[in-house]
């Protein structure tokens, strides 16, 4: 068995949920891995960041998202509305403001001291109810899905634009 790895380095927005279509980037690591018969694994470390398997929709809104993400982000935030003040959720709670604050960079995670930057509770739950990773087939060295079939990343996290990573792990023969 053969195993390759790619990591994609993606951005994210901020102000609103960012999804991006990886399904070029997943075909072109399949193709570039050389297995022709296995599985391929997209997977985020990101905690507020999920991987998802959807439709392709041609129709898109003003700022490019297509319709089933808003859709998604819709229904989600029904079930986890977006993080807007420091007691509407539990996390963060003092003592993870604290840790952060003790970082070697907590300027970057606390722009300014400025503790509205942790309000991401929203963002940790809708990914993990979606989930960090997605497995496909791969079948005769293509990705084995159908012509609608698409996958995406999604960094839920609305707080500040950011590099984000993504793995992708082609294992097979």
């Amino acid at each position: 068995m053969s195993v390759f790895k790619k990591k994609l380095s993606l951005t994210s927005h901020g102000g609103t949920p960012t999804f991006i279509n990886i399904t070029e980037e997943l075909r072109a690591a399949i193709c570039e891995s050389g297995i022709r018969e296995g599985i391929a694994t997209v997977i985020s470390p990101h905690t507020t960041c999920a991987v998802f398997f959807e439709e392709f929709v041609h129709d898109v809104d003003a700022d490019g998202n297509e319709f089933l993400q808003n859709d998604l982000d819709n229904a989600l935030q029904k079930i986890i509305p977006n993080q807007t003040g420091g007691n509407q959720y539990r996390y963060p709670g003092e003592e993870h403001y604290r840790a952060v604050e003790s970082w070697p960079d907590a300027e970057a995670y606390l722009p300014g001291g400025d503790r509205t930057a942790l309000w991401n509770c929203d963002a940790h739950l809708k990914a993990t109810l979606i989930g960090s990773s997605e497995t496909f087939e791969v079948t005769d060295g293509k990705l084995g899905v159908g012509m609608t079939g698409y996958c995406y990343f999604v960094d839920f996290d609305r707080t500040r634009p950011r590099t984000r990573k993504c793995a992708i792990v082609v294992m097979g023969e």
